[in-house]
């Protein structure tokens, strides 16, 4: 006798109050790991499964390769079998939620790329059966869930809604805050069915502080989309403004602090070098290019994306007039860099700005070094960088770029020391001195 689909789900729903549900969490990265940590530390059995057998290894080790899981946390529950790691999908048909937190890069052409999220619906689907809660997290443009997750694990047998649930639930990490995490985000959740809204909201309130149940799997797809191009045309806007200040010899920093004294109707948001980070360079696009498909054109994004994609370009232009006028040529000079991740406080130096800067200086014949107490080294077009000693490259370079302000620089030492410098962060704000040129 096949069991009925309101069984189903109080069946699941059971084992989900109770904590005996086996919890999966495909893709260990930023997001992925925090979230396992989460439902391990509540008391789950919690499987992580990824493709990479390095990382899978240093796991099972208890070995933290991010940096906001210390290994203090990691290693207890390793240790008490509350969290395990594997790179094979077969663990899959023991699951009872899956969460999907893989990669959605953009191709060079600005198309998405789903490619991790079909390998992933592709592997899961081999091991599938009723009874599970599928979550994908992966940020992605709207109608992913119910257009190509939806179809690879749907079958005449198993429905939506009735042997099965899917849901979408936007990722909201904001890797190196100190304030909020992965508990205390709130966590928005749309389902495919309200059947499937219901279970993803209830997963996730046994772990996470704060479930925000949206109407469908197409409505969390656009939260996500809409908070990171809210922030990336709005930092197109003040990027465009530090461009117009700059021309007319305005100090831009100056009119956002005098801006923001306004209590109502204003939002500071400073420029910098450039946009860094997996989601706000790179989500925006992902809706540029739905509604593209639906015959509009995003004007607002494609704009603050040009404006933003051109700061690296700015900068290095700003350290060209910097060395001119201490006549001294970009070729043959030393310039060093101070951070690299693509903002303070963190390893992360996925599209940031740096990384430009640094291959637009060498390209001009600069001889380029860096520091960044948290990345101990880059890679570049073919080659690699290691961090350096600040105190001693600071004092030697012809001129010292401020491109991600991290706290533990001596600034005041580097102020006394450094010959030459370009601040693109306003880290020198109360340094008066002439050879501090500002963004």
């Amino acid at each position: 006798m096949q069991t009925s689909a309101a069984t189903v789900a109080e069946i699941l729903a059971e084992k989900i109050t109770n904590r005996t549900a086996r919890v999966g969490i495909i893709g260990l990265g930023y997001v992925g790991l925090p979230l396992a940590m989460a439902f391990a530390k509540a008391g789950f059995s919690v499987i992580g499964i990824d493709v990479q057998e390095s990382k899978v290894a240093q796991l099972n080790r208890g070995e933290s390769y991010i940096q906001d899981v210390p290994g203090d946390i990691l290693r207890p529950l390793v240790e008490s079998k509350k969290f395990q790691a594997t790179t094979d999908f077969s663990v899959v048909g023991t699951l009872d939620t899956i969460n999907i937190a893989v990669p959605t890069p953009l191709r060079k052409t600005k198309d998405p790329d789903m490619s991790f999220i079909v390998s992933a619906c592709q592997e899961t689907a081999k091991h599938f059966g009723p009874g599970k809660l599928v979550i994908l997290e992966s940020t992605t443009y709207p109608g992913t869930t119910d257009e190509l997750v939806l179809p690879m694990l749907e079958t005449p047998r198993m429905k939506v809604g009735e042997q099965f649930f899917l849901c979408f639930s936007p990722e909201r990490v904001d890797p190196g805050n100190p304030n909020f995490n992965t508990l205390n985000i709130p966590k928005v959740v749309g389902g495919i069915t309200p059947a499937c809204t219901k279970l993803g909201a209830l997963f996730y309130s046994q772990a996470l502080e704060n479930v925000v149940p949206v109407s469908s799997t197409s409505v969390a797809e656009m939260v996500k989309l809409l908070e990171n191009t809210f922030r990336m045309i709005n930092i197109g806007l003040v990027n465009e403004m530090a461009l117009m200040c700059d021309r007319m010899g305005i100090n831009v920093w100056e009119v956002i602090d005098a801006a923001a004294t306004k209590p109502f109707g204003f939002m500071p948001f400073y420029p910098g070098p450039g946009l860094g980070g997996h989601c706000i360079p790179i989500d925006p696009f992902y809706l540029s290019w739905k509604t593209k498909q639906a015959g509009i054109e995003a004007r607002f994004i494609e704009l603050a994306g040009y404006i933003n994609g051109q700061m690296p370009h700015f900068v290095v232009d700003k350290i060209q007039n910097a060395l001119n006028e201490h006549r001294k040529p970009v070729k043959g000079s030393h310039i060093h860099i101070l951070g690299v991740a693509y903002k303070r406080e963190i390893d992360d130096v996925r599209e940031s700005p740096a990384l430009d800067i640094i291959l637009l200086l060498e390209r001009r014949g600069a001889r380029v070094t860096y520091s960044d107490p948290y990345v101990p080294k880059i890679r570049l077009d073919g080659h690699e960088l290691f961090s350096e000693d600040g105190g001693a490259m600071v004092a030697e370079a012809d001129c010292v770029v401020v491109v991600t302000d991290h706290a533990s620089f001596d600034y005041a030492g580097i102020a006394a020391s450094a010959k030459l410098i370009v601040d693109t962060r306003n880290a020198f704000k109360n340094h008066a001195s002439a050879k501090i040129v500002r963004l």
